[in-house]
C-alpha cells in the first residue's frame, strides 16, 4: 500500500500543535551530545521487567480494543442540531481559521465516537460519508435547526453470508462425497427448522429501539454550546441536506429601544427619539420583500462563485414582538426617556426580523436587516426597499454597512414532500437556481410542512431531556450562566441610570446637549455608533456593478471577462491551479476574497 502523505490544510488547530510539539521533541533528541545519548540509553536497558510486562500487556489490550469497521453496517440518516455561534468561526471548516468551527467539532465528536472511521482522523474531511449541510452560517451566526446528512456507523446486524457450495468434482469420490453431502445437508435441514423455530421468538431489530443513541453519543462529546437534538431513520431518495431543504427561516433579534436613549432635557428637539425604533415603518418595509425579487442590492458580491442570477423568493417578511421575556429597565418608564409618541407596556421590548425563504445569497439577511434600522429611524422611507430591490434603475448597490451577526439566527430547515418533477427543479452541483424556488411565473406553495420524521430526544427516553446529563438539564446550566449575566447586567445598568441627578449640574458652562452635527445611528450590534449629518442611501458612493465585479475577478486570473471564464471548461480547477503557482511564487493572490463553499444568508 502506498503511503499516503499529511495533507496539514485539513488539520484542526489543535492536531497541528501537537504535531508541532512533538517535532520540536524529536529535533531536540537528535541533537542532544553523544554522551547524553549513551545515559539514556542504559537509563532505558535499566526498565524492570515488571514495567515492560505492564507495557506489554497496555499495548496488547490497546491492540485488541482496536476499531474494526468491517464488523459494522452503516445507514445515512440526518441530523438536526442547534448551536450558540458567538465563540465559533461559522459552520464550515476553514483550516486557516484561528477560532474553531462547527464542522470541526462535529468531525472530532463524529470521530471520537467512532460514528465515522477515516483513515486519517487528525484530517477533517467528509467526503467519503455521503455528508450534505443546509446551510453555511458565517462567524458569529448562531442557528436552531440546522441539518446534516452523513452516513454513520449502526447497531443494524450485518446480513450472514451465504456458504459457497461446491462446484468442482474429484474423480471417483463424486459418488461417496455426495452420498455425504446430502447427508449432511439432512442435518443441517433440521437444525435448520429448530433454529428458525428460535428466530421466530425472537423480536426483530427495531430500527430506533435497537440503535445506537445518535444524539445522546454525540453530545457526551460535543461542547455545551453545541446540541444534538433530533435525528430521522428514514430519509427520502437521494436525499440532500442542501438540495432536498426548500425553506429556510431566519430570525434577526433587536431590542426596543435598539440603543440607550437620552433623557429629554439633553436631546436637541426632533420629531425623532434616538434610541426608539418606528416598528410599524418597519414592517411596512419588511412586506416589500415579499415575493420573487432581484437582491443584488442586499448582499455582498461573490466573484468566485460568478453568480449572475440574483433572484430569490421570500415566502414571509414580518417584523414580530417575542411576548415570553422579562427584561425590564424600570428608567425606561420614566416620562423623560419615553417616545413622543409614547409605548405601551415595560421596555426593553425584544422583536425579530422573521424572513422564510427558498434560499438566501451571501450576507443577504443582514444587509436586509440594516435598511430596516435606517428605515426604523426615520433616515429612510419604507419606499428605499422598493428602490433597491428596482435594479433596472439601480444596479449599483449603495455602499451602506451590514447589520451585527450575532443576533441572527438560522431558525429552522423545511423539508417538504416533493413530486418526482419538483425534486430535480434543482440539479445538485447548480447554484441552487432551481425554476421551482425562483421562477416568478412558477406557482410554489408558500406554506411548506416538513415530511422528515424527527426523532426528537425525549421521544425514546424521557431521561435524555430530563436526566443528569439531559438535553433540557444540560442548557438550562447553559442558558442560567448567561442569565446571571444579563440579571447583573441589568441591576447595574438601572442603578448608574437613575442614582445621579443630572439637574444638580456641578461644573458651570458644562455641556447640557450633544455636539450640534453629530447624530447617534444604529446600524447593528449593542451600541450606536456616533455619525455626522446622515446621508441619504442613493446620495453615498455607488459600489461597482454585479457584472463588474465578476469581470474584474476573471481579469485577474487572465480572462478577458467574465463570460470567456466561464465559457472555459473546467474554470474553477484552472483558477485554483493559477493561484497554487501564484502561492508558490509569492504573488498576492488575484481576484478577490477566497470564496465560501455555499451560499450563505448571515
Amino acid at each position: 500500500m502506498v503511503h499516503k502523505p499529511a495533507n496539514y490544510d485539513r488539520w484542526p488547530k489543535e492536531s497541528l500543535v501537537k504535531r508541532v510539539m512533538e517535532l520540536e521533541e524529536e529535533l531536540k533528541r537528535r541533537g542532544q551530545a553523544p554522551e547524553v545519548q549513551r545515559q539514556e540509553r542504559a537509563l532505558a536497558a535499566a526498565v524492570t521487567s515488571i514495567e515492560a510486562d505492564l507495557k506489554a500487556a497496555e499495548k496488547k489490550k490497546k491492540k485488541a480494543a482496536k476499531f474494526d469497521p468491517g464488523k459494522y453496517s452503516t445507514r445515512l440518516i440526518a441530523l438536526k442540531f442547534a448551536y450558540l455561534g458567538k465563540n465559533y468561526n461559522g459552520f464550515e471548516y476553514q483550516s486557516s481559521a484561528k477560532m474553531p468551527s462547527i464542522e470541526e467539532e462535529l468531525w472530532k465528536a463524529l470521530v471520537k465516537s467512532c460514528l465515522i472511521f477515516p483513515e486519517r482522523p487528525d484530517e477533517v474531511d467528509f467526503g467519503p460519508w455521503e455528508y450534505s449541510k443546509c446551510g453555511r452560517t458565517d462567524r458569529g451566526v448562531s442557528a436552531f435547526g440546522q441539518v446534516i446528512g452523513i452516513r454513520v456507523r449502526s447497531n443494524k446486524p450485518l446480513p450472514k453470508e451465504p456458504q459457497e457450495e461446491q462446484t468442482e468434482g474429484n474423480g471417483g469420490d463424486d459418488v461417496v462425497m455426495a452420498e455425504a453431502a446430502q447427508r449432511q445437508a439432512e442435518a443441517e435441514g433440521e437444525k435448520a427448522a429448530a433454529a428458525a423455530d428460535v428466530d421466530h421468538k425472537k423480536p426483530e431489530w427495531d430500527p430506533i429501539a435497537d440503535e445506537i443513541p445518535y444524539c445522546r453519543v454525540l453530545n457526551r462529546l460535543l461542547p455545551p454550546d453545541i446540541r444534538v437534538m433530533a435525528w430521522a431513520p428514514v430519509l427520502p431518495p437521494d436525499f440532500s441536506a442542501r438540495f432536498s431543504c426548500r425553506e429556510r427561516q431566519y430570525r434577526y433579534f433587536f431590542t426596543q429601544p435598539a440603543f440607550a436613549p437620552m433623557p429629554s432635557s439633553l436631546e436637541q428637539k426632533s420629531g425623532v427619539k434616538q434610541g426608539w425604533l418606528d416598528i410599524d415603518k418597519m414592517r411596512e418595509a419588511a412586506k416589500m420583500f415579499e415575493g420573487v425579487h432581484d437582491f443584488r442590492n442586499f448582499c455582498k458580491i461573490d466573484p468566485g462563485k460568478q453568480i449572475t442570477n440574483f433572484s430569490r423568493r421570500i415566502f414571509e417578511s414580518d417584523i414580530v414582538e417575542v411576548k415570553d421575556l422579562e427584561s425590564d429597565l424600570p428608567y425606561l418608564g420614566l416620562p423623560e426617556f419615553q417616545p413622543p409618541a409614547g409605548s405601551d407596556g415595560s421596555h426593553p421590548k425584544v422583536y425579530y426580523f422573521h424572513v422564510r425563504g427558498s434560499a438566501f445569497l451571501w450576507h443577504q439577511i443582514r444587509h436586509m436587516v440594516a435598511v430596516l434600522f435606517l428605515v426604523g429611524q426615520g433616515l429612510e422611507p419604507p419606499s428605499i426597499v422598493e428602490q433597491l430591490l428596482d435594479v433596472e434603475k439601480n444596479p449599483r448597490k449603495p455602499n451602506y454597512v451590514m447589520a451585527d451577526e450575532v443576533p441572527l439566527v438560522l431558525w429552522d430547515c423545511i423539508f417538504p414532500r416533493l413530486s418526482d418533477e419538483e425534486a430535480n427543479a434543482v440539479v445538485p452541483g447548480s447554484s441552487g437556481d432551481g425554476k421551482d424556488s425562483h421562477d416568478p411565473e412558477a406557482e410554489g406553495d408558500v406554506e411548506m410542512v416538513d415530511s422528515i420524521d424527527w426523532v426528537w430526544m425525549g421521544e425514546d427516553d424521557p431521561m435524555s431531556l430530563y436526566g443528569a446529563q439531559g438535553l433540557v438539564t444540560e442548557l438550562w446550566g447553559t442558558w442560567r450562566e448567561r442569565k446571571m449575566d444579563e440579571i447583573l447586567a441589568n441591576r447595574l445598568l438601572n442603578f448608574v441610570a437613575t442614582k445621579p441627578d443630572i439637574e444638580r449640574k456641578l461644573i458651570k458652562g458644562a455641556s447640557s446637549a450633544p455636539p450640534k452635527g453629530i447624530k447617534k445611528v444604529y446600524e447593528g450590534g449593542n451600541k450606536a455608533q456616533f455619525r455626522g449629518t446622515y446621508t441619504p442611501l442613493f446620495k453615498r458612493q455607488l459600489l461597482a456593478s454585479a457584472q463588474e465585479v465578476n469581470d474584474k475577478y476573471a481579469q485577474g486570473f487572465g480572462f478577458k471577462d467574465a463570460e470567456e471564464m466561464t465559457k472555459t471548461k473546467n474554470w474553477r480547477s484552472a483558477i485554483r491551479e493559477q493561484k497554487d503557482k501564484n502561492k508558490k511564487s509569492g504573488r498576492s493572490k488575484a481576484g478577490g476574497a477566497e470564496t465560501p463553499a455555499e451560499e450563505s444568508s448571515s
